[in-house]
């Protein structure tokens, strides 16, 4: 064996000594395969569970589905188990409808094993999202109920007792229930038709949608104020508020941290047959000391101006940010049906939005003076009044303060709620099925 010359093998032993010390400081998984885990999240939901893994670069999986007991089983290549992971472990809440308990393990020297114990039998959906806003790439496991969740039927349920007592005093099912004793008290008279008969009232429907949630914060104030925390509180005060009105009923597209796609929230109001849908928000603006509420409808021939144009644009691209699986069938719906608006929902959309906004602007400041329009994915709904509201700017440190006070959620709520009464007013509701 041929010695080297001292100073060959000194160059020699100081490059294995460096060789030996980026060993310390980097992982397995980097050292192997280079990917690294930077977060794991559960977001639980009555629609769906969520779990997503963000990693700095794409990760492969596979699943299988097993039964008695119901569980999902997940393969993970190219990382380790660490502690990062084992945090899946404690993020399993116990209100979550569809996981019990989540397991997780090295199942070979490349693959770790995640089991989730499931409470009832469901459809995964496994998708990977390419980087978009502050995330970094991400694994996603969708697991729905093999029986979707119906909102009409929740609504009707839960609206039942209102529906009765509204029926209770309805004259149309006075003469329905009552034709025999009509008849008896008017000897001589015939029993009034159905169409001499007064119109049938019926619960009014609000489909209430607040902004953003779950993966997508919306947009986030100086002090860390995240908009889908402060829509999805003015929105519950809202709903509280209709539910106190004899004749409305409320519904939200969203009660919890979760995210929702822009046509699954026109579906759901779609679905409840919703009278009016309004959607509640909290943006940003490029600049700081941009303030002031507005409100939006929908535009077919183009925004009303810079700032809406920009607004909407944000907006619709909540889906990205939010983590739409658009390799379903459900995106080709979504295209459909973001076409199919109408003329005459645009123009009952500003008269609500007017109506809104004249109450609103009664007690705080306005950013624009008129109803504004843009091309809003989430106003798209064809055949429902539909509006958006941006409640104040977060981006705004004067409006972020006023947008955490409760007392200002609280007035903001009863405003839109009034703004709806004088918008039913004056434009009656068109007649629906009783059976809702």
């Amino acid at each position: 064996m041929k010695l080297l010359p001292k100073n060959h093998q000194r160059r020699d032993l100081l490059k294995r000594i460096a060789q030996a010390s980026a060993l310390v400081f980097l992982g397995p998984a980097q050292i192997a395969w280079g990917a690294k885990l930077l977060a794991v999240r559960m977001w639980p939901a009555e629609d769906y569970t969520r779990v997503t893994l963000e990693s700095d670069e794409l990760l492969k999986v596979s699943h299988q589905l097993l039964t008695k007991p119901n569980r999902l089983v997940v393969d993970v290549e190219g990382i380790e188990l660490n502690n990062t992971l084992k945090e899946l472990v404690a993020k399993v809440k116990s209100n979550d409808p569809y996981v019990s308990q989540v397991r997780v393990g090295q199942f070979q020297p490349k693959v770790v094993r995640l089991v989730f114990d499931l409470k009832e039998s469901i459809q995964p959906q496994l998708f990977t999202l390419e980087p978009v806003g502050n995330y970094q790439n991400r694994l996603v496991f969708d697991l729905y109920p093999t029986v979707a969740n119906d909102p009409l039927m929740e609504l009707v349920k839960n609206s039942a007792k209102k529906s009765a007592a509204l029926e209770a005093e309805d004259p149309i099912a006075a003469f329905a229930n009552k034709d025999k004793e009509i008849e008896k008290k008017i000897p001589n008279q015939k029993a009034p038709t159905l169409s001499e008969k007064p119109q049938s009232r019926r619960l009014l429907t609000i489909a209430i949608d607040p902004g953003h949630g779950g993966e997508d914060p919306g947009a986030i104030g100086k002090k860390g104020s995240r908009e889908k925390d402060i829509v999805l509180s003015i929105s519950r005060k809202l709903k509280a508020k209709i539910e106190q009105e004899p004749d409305m009923r409320s519904y939200l597209t969203r009660d919890g941290d979760y995210f929702v796609p822009l046509h699954t929230r026109v579906n759901k109001a779609r679905r409840v047959k919703a009278d009016l849908f309004v959607s509640v928000h909290a943006d940003a603006f490029v600049r700081p000391n941009a303030k002031g509420a507005s409100v939006f409808a929908l535009s077919q021939q183009g925004a009303s101006s810079t700032a809406a144009r920009w607004l909407a644009n944000k907006e619709n691209s909540a889906d990205m940010i939010g983590g739409l699986n658009i390799k379903t069938h459900d995106h080709q719906v979504a295209q459909l049906l973001l076409d199919m608006s109408t003329s005459a929902q645009i123009k009952d959309s500003l008269k609500l939005g007017d109506a809104v906004l004249k109450q609103i602007g009664s007690f705080a400041k306005l950013h624009k003076p008129h109803v504004e329009q843009a091309g809003f994915a989430v106003l798209k709904a064809p055949d429902v009044p539909s509006i958006l509201i941006e409640t104040a700017f977060i981006s705004n440190p004067e409006e972020e303060a006023r947008l955490n006070d409760q007392d200002y959620q609280e007035q903001i709520a009863a405003r839109i709620l009034q703004g709806i009464k004088n918008y039913f007013a004056k434009n009656p509701p068109v007649a629906k099925s009783r059976q809702i």
